[in-house]
């Protein structure tokens, strides 16, 4: 806490002292006019931001909708601009003008995306809070917020992506918060229309997505559905997704609009497992494991109201729905052990079945509107959130001894059986305060109320007898603070800072640890501590983009296992929290035309470079690890040492010519090496566990020719040098294991709209 107030108080003053000099260092009176209109415009969260722009990356106005952007970190993504194989969802195309986006790449597919930055982990993007349309998609934000869900990127319009400062308004992150906001055909101005974009590619791939829509004076509406298959790059590496999506707006007046949306996907995906060092090294393409699948189904559903009170307030609600099976079937053990024909049985052995079923709903209001002090017109965003989320949890069933999707208990019998729920309540509330026509200051605090508790069976004791699960609950309640600043220099640029807490809550599985070998320390917190950035960023003209900035994150109070031991000898792991960690870094992009600087903006022709890097400090400021060697026990504190998956650079590059309807782009992408554990190893394991995660360099080209308003073709071939790497190695699913990314691949696309 210390060092959060001393770091909100350095940056406080520098920036107020730095608007101080530059305003009396004017010589020019400040507009009246400018003090009564604010530098900023009122967006409707579902209109597309920056409709008319060629760019692809842009920074977020201050509000949008009910929503502050002011002061913080972010970036919009438009998809309709992005040149790459979205089809697949490659991340480190789609964020490549984004400084600091770890990509997790060990699934071609593009189904499951892991995303992270600042040294945080992208297993299934979970230390962002990820949305779509605004609400909730991971399978339970506070006790289990990994995205299994991610919408198909084509169905995507737009990506808004906060760091730091978006815990006072999303709740619990440490990464910030990336929302997906779906098409739901904004764009159609007549009654009926239907657009198509049907892709074939490399290795068996094919995808088709059909949508219609349309608008009247009173409504409209807009439905989707997307198929995508594969045979994969590696063996045993099939899936298939189906995403269906309908959403119906109707607009009872000019005040107040509602909107019904559902959205269902349904995937499968056979998972080709991990690879040792040495089985990389021969052959990266190569598969151990036929028997492995996985299995989803996700439906989300929401009623969205907005209604505008006067011209200078307006209400938005949200009411959702989440409803998630996770289903899987696999044999589990370590790569180095061949799933292989049991002699005695003359067949292969029992596969493992896990299944989890997600079921949860929520409520967001918000609030935003203006007022005056004095002459200056100052900004109030407000909400409160109420939510519920239960997961049902059935683990270790004995599956069958097929090579098929199959989740068939053989015995009928779950070995765990565990019930968890998850509640919470929060307010919100953050005000841009404008000192003058340039300066603001956005302070903001958050009320945050959460339970999460835990029962059932955790298994079976070597009698038979059922091990149940001592009831856990855990009830608190904080207060999250913080703030953000700007000083607009002209009107395009502007200085900004921010610094807010953040806190991650205790898993589920923090909760439910094997009972025989594990025991949870019963004062067990979450894990809590702050994001801090200080940048500069603007456009001059229309010819450079750039946004500069250095961070700070400080993850306090760690969760992990150390080794302890009993008086009768025998040895547990003691689940408690183990140590903090910081990170620091910087992050900067520059995108510059040379045709609109030299020539100006009316040739046919443009050409576009641009350069996206991240500098990246992460190490443990101390994290306790205390482990078995024999009859003793050895305490260690890896203080200093880095940050698992935490790539110290990350350089994503690119240039895009374009002449009438044509775009190329051709981008290259540098990922630093990487440890797989807080230990820093660097030889890799047996079992390809642990170990150095290389550094890499990929080249991407991709294509787009628009003929005219109706039609447009696509091509592109990613890692156009067939460079073999990865990204991960994984201690369970999807592996175990180390986890190949894809070779060279191709795709062309064919799209029209009527």
């Amino acid at each position: 806490m210390n060092r959060f107030v001393m770091i909100s108080a350095l940056l406080l003053a520098g920036m107020g002292l730095k608007a101080q000099e530059m305003a009396a260092g004017s010589n020019e009176p400040h507009p009246k006019e400018d003090t009564a209109k604010p530098k900023m415009s009122y967006l409707q969260e579902i209109t597309v931001v920056g409709r008319g722009s060629k760019s692809d990356i842009q920074q977020m106005p201050e509000i949008v909708g009910t929503s502050i952007y002011a002061g913080k970190k972010n970036a919009l993504i438009v998809m309709d601009n992005v040149q790459g194989n979205v089809v697949t969802n490659t991340m480190r195309q789609v964020m490549a003008k984004v400084p600091g986006i770890h990509v997790w790449e060990s699934d071609g597919s593009g189904i499951q995306i892991g995303i992270a930055a600042r040294g945080l982990s992208p297993n299934r993007s979970w230390e962002f809070n990820v949305r779509q349309n605004g609400y909730d998609i991971a399978a339970d934000p506070f006790g289990y917020p990994e995205a299994y869900y991610n919408p198909q990127l084509q169905a995507v319009q737009r990506i808004e992506v906060v760091r730091g400062q978006g815990a006072l308004q999303y709740g619990p992150q440490f990464g910030g918060m990336v929302n997906y906001i779906l098409r739901n055909g904004s764009e159609f101005n007549k009654p009926f229309q239907f657009e198509t974009q049907q892709t074939i590619g490399s290795y068996g791939l094919f995808n088709s997505y059909n949508a219609i829509g349309g608008e009247t004076a009173k409504f409209h509406y807009y439905g989707f559905f997307d198929h995508r298959n594969a045979d994969g790059w590696r063996q045993n590496g099939q899936y298939y997704t189906n995403n269906g999506f309908g959403t119906f707006t109707w607009k009872f007046n000019p005040k107040f609009s509602l909107t019904a949306e559902v959205m269902h996907h349904h995937m499968r995906q056979q998972q080709p497992g991990g690879l040792t060092d040495a089985d990389f090294n021969k052959d990266a393409r190569q598969s151990f494991r036929s028997r492995n699948w996985f299995d989803i189904k996700w439906t989300t559903a929401a009623l969205i109201g907005n209604y505008k009170i006067d011209e200078n307030q307006r209400i938005n609600v949200k009411l959702f729905g989440m409803f998630g099976d996770r289903n899987s079937v696999g044999y589990l053990r370590a790569i180095n052990v061949k799933d292989s024909i049991n002699a005695a049985t003359m067949d292969y052995n029992n596969r493992t079945v896990d299944i989890d079923q997600y079921r949860n709903f929520g409520m967001e209001a918000r609030y935003l509107g203006d007022y005056y002090l004095g002459k200056m017109r100052n900004t109030l965003s407000g909400g409160i959130r109420l939510y519920k989320g239960n997961t049902d949890r059935f683990r270790d069933g004995k599956g069958t001894t097929g090579s098929g999707y199959d989740v068939t208990l053989v015995d009928g019998i779950w070995p765990r059986d565990i019930d968890f729920e998850s509640q919470n309540a929060a307010v919100f509330v953050e005000n841009i305060f404008r000192l003058s026509d340039k300066f603001i200051i956005v302070p903001g605090v958050r009320y945050e109320w959460l339970k999460g508790t835990a029962g059932g069976r955790n298994g079976y004791a070597s009698d038979g007898s059922e091990i149940l699960l001592v009831d856990q609950e855990k009830s608190r309640g904080f207060f999250l603070a913080g703030v953000g600043t700007e000083y607009h220099v002209t009107e395009k640029t502007e200085f900004y800072g921010n610094i807010t807490q953040a806190y991650r809550p205790i898993q589920f599985a923090d909760l439910t640890t094997p009972p025989t070998t594990d025991v949870i320390d019963p004062n067990l917190t979450d894990a809590k501590g702050f994001n801090a950035d200080l940048g500069y960023r603007g456009k001059i003209k229309d010819f450079l983009f750039f946004d500069a900035s250095v961070y700070y994150l400080q993850y306090n109070d760690r969760i992990g296992s150390i080794t302890q031991q009993r008086q009768d000898g025998s040895f547990y792991n003691y689940r408690t929290n183990v140590g903090d960690s910081r990170s620091k870094g910087f992050e900067g992009l520059v995108e510059f035309s040379p045709v609109k600087a030299f020539l100006g903006n009316t040739k046919p022709y443009d050409l576009s470079l641009f350069a996206s890097y991240s500098y990246n400090d992460a190490r443990y400021e101390s994290l306790k690890v205390v482990v078995r060697e024999g009859s003793n026990l050895v305490e260690k504190n890896l203080k200093n040492n880095y940050v698992e998956n935490a790539p110290m650079n990350i350089l994503r590059a690119g240039i895009t010519a374009t002449y009438k309807g044509l775009v190329l782009t051709g981008q290259l992408s540098y990922v630093d090496r990487a440890y797989a554990d807080a230990n820093n190893t660097v030889t890799p394991s047996a079992n390809g566990q642990n170990g150095l995660i290389p550094s890499y360099t990929i080249g991407d080209i991709a294509a787009t020719y628009t003929i005219n308003k109706q039609f447009n073709i696509k091509a592109g071939v990613n890692n156009i040098a067939d460079t073999r790497y990865f990204t991960r190695r994984a201690g369970g699913y999807p592996g175990p294991g180390l986890l190949p990314a894809d070779g060279r691949n191709f795709f062309v696309s064919f799209g029209a709209r009527f």
